[in-house]
C-alpha cells in the first residue's frame, strides 16, 4: 500500500508541473519583431550608458521604443516600452524615470531591471530583449 501511494504522489506532481512557461512569454498584446541595433558609447548622446545605475530610451527601435540600463558596466538589460498588458496605442508607450517604467494610459508602473509590474494591473511582464556589450558597443536584439 505505502509503494502504491507513494507512486500515486510522485504521478500526481509530475503530471501537476508545467515544463512550459509559454503562456506567459506569449504574449498577445505584442507583435513579434525583428531588430538589431548598436549603440557606441563613445558618443556623447550614450554617455549615461557608461555609469552603472543608469538608462537610455529609444523611440527608434521596438514596438513602442526600448530601454537599456547599465547594471554593472558589463551586465545590461534592455525592454520594450510598450506596456505589455494591453495591445499597442497611441498612449501605450511607457515613460522611463530613474528605474520605474510609467505607462501614459493606464498607469501601469514596471522596474526596468527586472521588467516585473511594480504598481497596476496585469499578468504579463515587460518584454525583454538581448544585450550584449564588445568593446564600447552595446548591441541589442531579439
Amino acid at each position: 500500500m505505502k509503494k502504491f501511494l507513494s507512486l500515486l504522489v510522485v504521478f500526481i506532481v509530475i503530471t501537476a508541473c508545467s515544463g512550459s512557461d509559454d503562456e506567459i512569454r506569449n504574449n498577445p498584446n505584442l507583435p513579434d519583431l525583428n531588430f538589431r541595433f548598436q549603440l557606441n558609447l563613445s558618443f556623447p548622446e550614450y554617455n549615461d550608458l557608461q555609469f552603472p545605475g543608469n538608462s537610455y530610451a529609444t523611440t527608434n527601435y521596438g514596438i513602442r521604443g526600448v530601454v537599456i540600463y547599465n547594471i554593472n558596466n558589463s551586465q545590461y538589460t534592455a525592454f520594450e516600452l510598450s506596456d505589455p498588458n494591453h495591445p499597442p496605442s497611441n498612449c501605450s508607450g511607457m515613460t522611463v524615470n530613474g528605474v520605474i517604467a510609467t505607462c501614459g494610459c493606464e498607469g501601469n508602473q514596471y522596474n526596468v531591471i527586472t521588467g516585473e509590474l511594480v504598481e497596476g494591473d496585469g499578468q504579463y511582464t515587460m518584454r525583454p530583449y538581448r544585450v550584449q556589450r564588445s568593446g564600447n558597443q552595446l548591441q541589442v536584439f531579439n
